[in-house]
């Protein structure tokens, strides 16, 4: 009976308290819930909540910042790229309107060509790469000009004086009266990897001191229809009219690059810029500021690419290297024993992958150079010693200098050699100069004289060399009208020239 009114006793307590029970048990329910809850909102909306035994933790994957550096790269270089605005003699354009011409890049739709005759007013960037006041542009945002001023990041104005230029990279060095100006050293752009940042310095459409940041697309573009020697770092850094001329510098801060120009559909930005590489540029910039010109190796011989069926038909494997064409009389090369039909593939212990790169090989070359190369003749293998000559300078008559207005004044001329001729459809008989570049409103200009004309007579006088073209030339007189008889593709044509 005792046992029955303890058990009614305890029912009885239970009873009671069911209410406290059931609130304890919903307000742990709640107190869970909201843990879970918070914790999931914690994570974020797509971050599940994963119930079990605990598991490690997998290490998140490593994401690669971009480098504190990159401001003090910036606080470094920016100093040192400057705004060149140009005055030139304007000719179907305002002379007040700014113009880069960088702009004359963006030819046919997705194909980049030559910078067009500069007209009017100019506004490029350029890089001071000592602090003497040597800087480095582009030629094409000096070509042609008559005046140049030279506008530092802090406002400093200078008047420029152009040193030299070589059209030929697109490359110029201008001078201004500075002392202790700040500079970008030099980079080894040999030494650049695709994929690595790289940061691009100058003055689109006028903005002065812009920085873009991208990385090394591709190196060793050539065959872009932009200059004659290419061997283009290719950027996806941003750059713009304006650009031209200026800094590409690597995550150290040195100068990798010249700015030149951009392939693009719209005529502005679309991810594909072009950088001369520091290992053009250094040595034209030395070359300028020693001797005012540049001085390039010569080979003397006609090249190709090879292309699969060629190397069959050469014995060879696969298609590398470069197959020599022809070979110019008294050359370099003939006197070194190349023959036409000869492969090159390897130049001083380097491999020759096409004509461009033995191009480049040969040009960087130093005069004088006796130059180990390898060849595969008759299907066989063999080394040849060749001493590198000098390539044939171009004539500039009386070049920028208004003050010399005779007939031929700002005519640039260079000597007629196979290759050229076979380029410009001329027969192998043909003697004379071709025109390489003719200045705007200059007197040939205005007569027709165009880039690619070969100058066979000057007033009568035949013209079968380039001492032939400078001793009658530099004969002209202020005033004088000459009779020119030239080969334009193949063609003779007379025309008269009025100075």
């Amino acid at each position: 009976m005792a046992l029955y009114k303890k058990e009614d006793a305890m029912s009885l307590i239970l009873y009671r308290n069911l209410g406290k029970i059931a609130g304890l048990i919903i307000l742990g329910a709640l107190v869970f819930v909201g843990v879970e809850y918070a914790a999931y909102s914690h994570a974020g909306a797509n971050t599940p909540i994963v119930a079990g035994p605990a598991v490690p933790a997998v290490p998140a994957v490593q994401r690669h910042e971009a480098a504190p550096g990159f401001t003090e790269i910036a606080k470094t270089v920016t100093p040192a790229v400057v705004n060149i605005t140009t005055a030139r003699v304007a000719r179907g354009r305002d002379s007040r309107e700014p113009h880069d011409p960088m702009e004359d890049f963006f030819g046919s739709p997705g194909r980049p060509r030559g910078p067009m005759e500069p007209r009017g007013g100019g506004m490029g960037s350029g890089v001071i790469v000592s602090p003497d006041g040597t800087i480095i542009t582009n030629n094409h945002v000096v070509e042609g000009a008559n005046e140049l001023t030279v506008t530092l990041p802090d406002k400093r104005e200078f008047k420029g004086k152009i040193v030299g230029t070589d059209p030929k990279t697109d490359l110029a060095v201008i001078k201004v009266n500075a002392t202790d100006l700040p500079y970008v050293n030099w980079g080894d752009s040999s030494k650049l990897q695709v994929g690595e940042y790289v940061l691009a310095v100058g003055n689109p459409f006028g903005l002065n001191s812009t920085v873009t940041l991208g990385i090394v697309s591709a190196l060793g573009r050539g065959r872009m229809g932009i200059t004659q020697y290419e061997d283009f770092i290719q950027t996806d850094a941003a750059i713009n009219p304006g650009n031209s001329g200026g800094a590409l510098v690597n995550t150290a801060g040195d100068l990798v690059g010249i700015n030149t120009a951009i392939l693009s559909r719209t005529g502005g930005y679309q991810g594909v810029g072009f950088a001369v590489p520091a290992s053009m540029a250094k040595p034209v910039v030395e070359s300028l500021v020693k001797t005012g010109k540049v001085v390039r190796g010569f080979l003397g011989v006609a090249i190709q690419d090879l292309n699969q069926d060629l190397a069959k038909s050469f014995g060879l494997t696969n298609p590398k290297g470069a197959v020599v064409s022809d070979v110019a009389e008294d050359s370099p090369a003939e006197r070194g024993g190349l023959k036409q039909g000869d492969v090159i593939v390897g130049y001083q212990g380097s491999s020759i992958e096409d004509a461009a790169a033995l191009q480049r090989a040969v040009t960087r070359t130093t005069v004088g150079t006796k130059a180990t190369i390898k060849v595969i003749r008759n299907g066989h293998e063999q080394e040849l010693a060749v001493a590198i000559g000098e390539q044939a300078d171009i004539v500039k008559v009386a070049g920028t200098d208004r003050a010399v207005e005779h007939a031929l004044a700002g005519v640039e001329v260079q000597s007629l050699d196979r290759q050229a001729a076979r380029e410009l459809g001329i027969g192998p008989k043909t003697q004379g100069v071709v025109v390489v570049a003719v200045e705007p409103d200059s007197p040939a200009d205005r007569a027709g004289v165009a880039q690619g004309d070969v100058i066979r007579e000057i007033a009568r006088q035949p013209v079968k060399s380039l001492k032939d073209y400078e001793k009658i030339a530099s004969s002209l007189k202020k005033g004088q009208d000459i009779l020119l008889l030239i080969n334009r593709r193949g063609a003779p044509l007379f025309i008269t020239v009025k100075a």
